[in-house]
């Protein structure tokens, strides 16, 4: 439990937010399965990403971390071995989805399992196309749901379209691919982000991209890399949100990933007036960084839908909040991906929004918020999911009074030392 105050004084300052959760989890995957010492640098110590390397140990890969220091000593495919263990995912879908289409092209058993969170996360989405290439996998609900047992093998390519714009199904069947035989192409509805196709390519592995399909050729390897990750923009939306909305801030952000691919929150927060200027900008490992500044802005309502959905699908908790102080109303539209992530996000945003005065209504595949409202303290809860914890503590930073935020402990998934940098950035 954490208790939030409204800053009066401002948001002042500069920070360095944690490493991309995304980049992170791959690197360290890509890594086991690579040949030689892959060192990353900027790796997020978050929950989600532990879990990763706990379950590539388990797979037998030497793993060393240190902090956002880590030293993954690949074996190639060949490499991993049988666990003797469950493999635990913690609270982690990144963990689930992509290790499972790793483990779908490996000759031996083995058993996933996660939180309850995870326990209640769709699976099929990966299971039935890594099932048409010809891997082994059961769970309760037919191979939906968690614990999951795989036991892989001899895979062939498909071609698969999937119907959800989704980085994790693309990465899942594309990682089974390279281990094929035959060519795998996977069709997306729209583009989801593409850390996976980059990644890969500094690997040393050949991927085809054109328009919606991405497509690798079987009995592809990698070769170990030196991985700088970039800051997780994920996670500097919440201070992008704060900065725009208390008054008297100037917030900079340094070294923060700005793959196209991610980043709707700041077409989003152009679209609504915010002052938000990118510098300093360059490419590391093959994905775009810059360096962010937020001020205080006057914020106007817009309509979020269709395209750009994906690109901010993780960030739409705070974007709610952003849009209690625009002017006007903001609807969120096509947003049905936010059912299943750690929560029902629409209804989770919706109801604690609320009790914070919030202008705020459910609709089947988003919401509409209504604005400028002056927020009001009271106590929210998180259920356990990191991105409501986080939305409702920027929330408190402009309520009259404090909010308390239950189950807070959720923020360590991606941002541990979150509620520090509110602090370091109201002392300015």
């Amino acid at each position: 439990m954490n208790k939030v105050e409204q800053v009066t004084g401002g948001l002042n300052g500069t920070i360095k937010v944690p490493g991309d959760k995304s980049i992170s989890h791959r690197a360290v995957m890509f890594g086991a399965i690579a040949e030689g010492t892959t060192t990353i640098e900027g790796f997020l110590p978050g929950e989600d990403c532990l879990s990763t390397i706990d379950c590539f140990r388990k797979l037998g890969i030497q793993i060393d971390a240190q902090g956002d220091k880590v030293k993954v000593e690949g074996k190639g495919w060949q490499g991993l071995t049988e666990p003797i263990d469950i493999l635990d995912v913690g609270n982690s879908g990144t963990t689930t989805r992509l290790m499972l289409g790793i483990l779908a092209t490996r000759p031996f058993h083995s058993v996933v399992i996660g939180d309850a969170s995870i326990a209640k996360r769709p699976m099929s989405r990966v299971t039935d196309p890594l099932r048409q290439m010809g891997a082994e996998i059961d769970g309760r609900d037919n191979g939906n749901l968690t614990p999951l047992s795989v036991r892989g093998g001899q895979t062939k390519g498909i071609d698969y379209t999937s119907k959800v714009a989704s980085a994790q199904v693309k990465s899942s069947i594309l990682l089974a691919g390279l281990q094929s035989e035959g060519v795998t192409t996977v069709t997306e509805p729209h583009l989801s982000r593409d850390h996976t196709e980059r990644m890969l390519r500094a690997f040393g592995v050949d991927v085809d991209v054109n328009g919606l399909k991405v497509s690798v050729k079987g009995g592809q390897d990698l070769t170990s890399q030196h991985v700088i990750v970039p800051g997780d923009i994920s996670s500097a939306a919440f201070f992008l949100v704060a900065g725009a909305i208390v008054p008297n801030s100037r917030i900079v952000l340094e070294n923060v990933g700005v793959n196209p691919t991610r980043t709707g929150i700041i077409d989003v927060l152009q679209q609504m007036g915010a002052k938000l200027e990118l510098f300093n900008e360059r490419v590391s490992n093959g994905e775009p960084v810059a360096d962010l500044v937020i001020s205080t802005s006057d914020l106007r309502g817009t309509e979020i839908a269709g395209d750009i959905i994906p690109r901010l699908i993780d960030e739409i908790p705070v974007i709610a909040v952003l849009a209690t102080q625009a002017q006007g109303k903001t609807v969120i539209r096509d947003a049905e991906e936010l059912k299943v992530k750690e929560t029902n996000r629409i209804d989770t945003v919706v109801s604690e929004l609320k009790k914070l005065g919030a202008n705020i209504e459910a609709t089947g595949d988003g919401m509409i918020i209504e604005g400028p409202v002056q927020l009001k303290g009271n106590t929210v809860n998180s259920h356990g999911d990191h991105r409501i914890g986080m939305a409702m503590a920027i929330a408190g930073c402009i309520a009259k009074g404090s909010v308390t935020v239950e189950n807070s402990e959720a923020i360590a998934v991606s941002y541990p030392n979150f509620f520090d940098h509110i602090h370091t950035l109201s002392e300015k």
